[in-house]
């Protein structure tokens, strides 16, 4: 791996840029109170963002400063009552199934990038814990998942026909989530589901299938995007539910994922002859002649000839170069570039070198590298991530520079749009339901921008959506840091304030940090 792309901090892990504080006017000394909700029996549903997962694991810490348990403390001070969580064993993370670890465990940043923390996972799947639990986050659920039969089943849970977070709390194998929640009969309710709907394709690079125009779940995979009929029937059928008995209730629509560090950390365009040369510019310099004369140079001429010059421009050795990828949307080439390279390299080589670049390109600022990707660049292809199914020779092994980076690294614009439209779909139905249910209604849509486009400031802080130093996120660039999830909580509050009069207080940002310590005392 290239050093330069190394994880690198810039600034200290325990603050953030300070700025002057936009709501810095301390909060008047004002009861709180409920308005016209009550708190009494308060029931969360979502996934993991409401169970508090954070840095790659659910682990105790992280569940109790989850957004569910943050508000819950506040409903407590306007009428509410102590929540029950269904608290993991350690502050380890991961899962065991019979003793075998299914699940990894936490990360924590180690000076130089995330590390494991040490230690072993020592909470079981198979022993399942006594509720009822108002806190019904599942981490990977998704909307469709809080309504299937089975969801909790603990033999389910090998054949992925079940989830291990809910196994362990379900009140039966063949209950659902949505059951377990009525079950309590709440008089108050958050819903924040439907980030999963779209995530899995996103993390998997687009790898899954866009179910849109498919209402059967049974047959969607883990990694696929939920039909947007299919979520709003769904959703609306949540919401009936909560409401039923007079429930009062606070949901939330749907970032688009292109938003979260995740997709937002590695550029595009990391190789600078500097770079290249691994921090020696003359040898990056002589890197940069080399590739352009044994690999791009040839590879413009041949796409050139066949109209798709533009798919390769020849590297730089003065500003930062973009990565080789591949885009599975452009037509394919293959057979063109064999034929082309055929008198000069023989028959056997031409085809090899067709198959690897028929549908390569050159990234570009449209397109999202994935934050995983960024130890894949400059790494050697092997026979199981190629996709080719060998381990390709040198010259051609070096992922992003001597060989496309694949599908399961990068979206693509085709893909981003994808995403895109089930999202801004799901969230007309999230609208529609809380108009429709007189609900409060969280906008973390437009949270979400505000974070990746300056930053939100509270408490002296500007929380933003840069990977770790922007104090909003933890290190999977997905899941909130301490101090993102008491900012959530903080617009829950704020929402909930406005539809219903009530005076709940915010959280002091200010005490929650921005990354959680290698050891959790």
């Amino acid at each position: 791996m290239i050093k330069n792309l190394k994880w690198l901090l810039l600034v200290s892990l325990t603050v953030v840029a300070c700025s002057s504080d936009d709501s810095g006017v301390a909060q008047a000394d004002v009861p709180a109170t409920s308005g016209s909700a009550s708190f009494t029996k308060y029931v969360a549903l979502g996934d993991s963002f409401a169970a508090g997962y954070s840095d790659g694991a659910l682990f105790k810490k992280g569940q109790e400063g989850s957004y569910v348990n943050l508000l819950a403390k506040q409903f407590i001070e306007a009428g509410g009552s102590e929540i029950k969580t269904p608290l993991m064993s350690d502050n380890i993370g991961g899962l065991l199934y019979g003793g075998t670890p299914i699940a990894a465990v936490r990360l924590y940043f180690n000076g130089t990038g995330p590390a494991s923390v040490d230690g072993s996972p020592t909470t079981e799947v198979t022993t399942r814990i006594t509720g009822p639990f108002n806190n019904l986050g599942v981490p990977g659920a998704k909307s469709y998942h809080l309504v299937a039969p089975g969801y909790g089943s603990v033999t389910g849970v090998p054949t992925g026909a079940a989830n291990p977070y809910f196994a362990r709390f379900a009140t039966s194998n063949t209950t659902t989530v949505i059951a377990d929640a009525l079950a309590q009969t709440p008089t108050f309710f958050s819903l924040w589901i439907g980030g999963n709907d779209v995530l899995g394709y996103a993390t998997s690079g687009g790898v899954g299938v866009n179910q849109t125009g498919n209402l059967n779940a049974s047959g969607y995979g883990s990694s696929d995007i939920t039909d947007p009929t299919l979520f709003a029937n769904v959703y609306s059928n949540l919401v009936t539910g909560l409401t039923a008995n007079g429930a009062k209730g606070v949901v939330a629509n749907l970032p688009y994922v292109s938003t979260l560090p995740y997709f937002k950390t590695v550029p595009y365009n990391p190789l600078s002859a500097t770079v290249l040369g691994s921090g020696n510019l003359a040898v990056g310099q002589a890197t940069v002649a080399a590739l352009n004369a044994q690999l791009y140079s040839p590879l413009k001429a041949a796409l050139t000839a066949f109209g798709a010059g533009d798919r390769i421009n020849l590297l730089s050795a003065t500003v930062a170069n973009p990565l080789l990828i591949k885009d599975e949307s452009l037509p394919n080439l293959s057979a063109q570039l064999t034929a082309a390279f055929t008198p000069s390299l023989g028959l056997a080589t031409a085809t090899f070198y067709g198959t690897v670049f028929g549908q390569a390109r050159q990234a570009t600022a449209a397109d999202l590298v994935l934050l995983p990707t960024q130890s894949v660049i400059a790494a050697a292809p092997t026979a199981i991530n190629s996709g080719i199914g060998i381990a390709p020779p040198s010259p051609l092994n070096k992922f992003g520079i001597t060989y496309p980076l694949q599908d399961a690294h990068v979206l693509i614009p085709t893909e981003i749009a994808e995403i895109k439209v089930a999202t801004d779909a799901y969230n007309v139905s999230i609208k529609a339901a809380a108009a429709a249910k007189g609900l409060a209604f969280v906008d973390t849509k437009a949270i979400m921008t505000q974070l990746s486009s300056g930053g939100i400031v509270a408490n002296g802080f500007t929380v933003t959506s840069a990977y770790v130093t922007g104090g909003g996120f933890s290190l999977d660039g997905i899941h909130p840091s301490p101090r993102g999830y008491a900012l959530i909580a903080n617009a829950f509050s704020t929402a909930i304030n406005e539809k219903y009069g009530s005076t709940l207080k915010k959280l002091d940002l200010s005490l929650f940090p921005i990354v959680y310590p290698k050891v959790i005392q």
